[in-house]
């Protein structure tokens, strides 16, 4: 999931297309709206980067159930598809707002779940962050910061992070996640019963989490080869367990994929200077 998806207006509230065109960037004198703290509104505007408006995006999804074999280790594909869809719809409307608002990408995104009270088997996901503009600077040569699909980019990098990254030479492509379902074999009671009292790895356990892992991991690899990466920084490794009982989880692993603004770039490593006694 990299958030590149094609909609249409109509999928965006009324309400938010009327924010959005009050902070048009082409209207002077609008003021924008950002959930950065100052430090990283300053850190961002001293990169060259000015804050534009806060952007989000929403889908309310209905999960539907999928049979599984209480006694068997495995990915429940249906309910993948459907958590990966409605992130991907959210993130196509985040991005939707930020282009709206003539953004080149957005920092600091949080990707929510939401659960509410009028139905036990849909949730809300949200992705928020805040849409930021580049300010070409006197003698600077002008660069793209659109990823290779000409959408804004995203990052879930902080405001630090995001500074940090600039200064060593390199840009965010977009946010990129991999999701794996997945239901977790029941021990069978004589198994129960023989590992009473006794210290021991439970191993089909440890296999079924083992491969969870491993298919988030594969996917979120898949998703920045699609963007070109050079690679994925500020990975994080998040289970939730919504609300299928205690042997089904998703495990989902998001992060930055990044690029360097120069194809010879190479980070400059300090030299380390060793103190050898004789």
């Amino acid at each position: 999931m990299s958030g590149a998806v094609e909609l249409e207006p109509e999928a965006i509230a009324e309400a938010a297309l009327r924010r959005l065109d009050d902070l048009t960037v082409s209207k002077p004198g609008s003021p924008f709206t950002s959930d950065l703290s100052v430090n990283e509104f300053l850190l961002i505007y001293e990169v060259g980067f000015r804050p534009v408006g806060l952007v989000l995006g929403s889908s309310v999804y209905h999960v539907g159930q999928q049979a599984k074999n209480w006694s068997e280790n495995q990915e429940l594909d249906v309910l993948t598809h459907a958590l990966t869809k409605a992130r991907e719809l959210a993130m196509g409307r985040m991005q939707f707002e930020a282009t709206r608002l003539g953004a080149d990408g957005v920092v600091g995104v949080r990707l929510d779940t939401l659960r509410h009270d009028f139905g036990k088997d849909m949730s809300e996901f949200v992705a928020i962050g805040t849409a930021v503009k580049a300010e070409p600077r006197a003698g600077e040569r002008w660069r793209g910061w659109r990823d290779n699909k000409r959408q804004p980019f995203t990052s879930n990098l902080s405001g630090q992070d995001f500074c940090a990254l600039i200064r060593a030479g390199y840009a965010p492509l977009g946010l990129v996640a991999g999701s794996c379902v997945y239901h977790i074999a029941h021990q069978r009671l004589g198994n129960v019963v023989g590992n009473f009292a006794r210290n021991t790895e439970i191993e089909p356990f440890t296999r079924a989490l083992y491969d969870a892992r491993e298919l988030a991991m594969t996917r979120i690899d898949k998703a920045a080869k699609a963007l070109k990466a050079e690679g994925i920084v500020a990975v994080k490794l998040i289970q939730n367990s919504h609300a299928w009982g205690s042997h089904t989880t998703e495990f989902l692993a998001v992060g930055t994929a990044i690029r360097p603004l120069r194809g010879d770039h190479e980070i400059n490593r300090p030299t380390m200077v060793l103190d050898l006694e004789d």
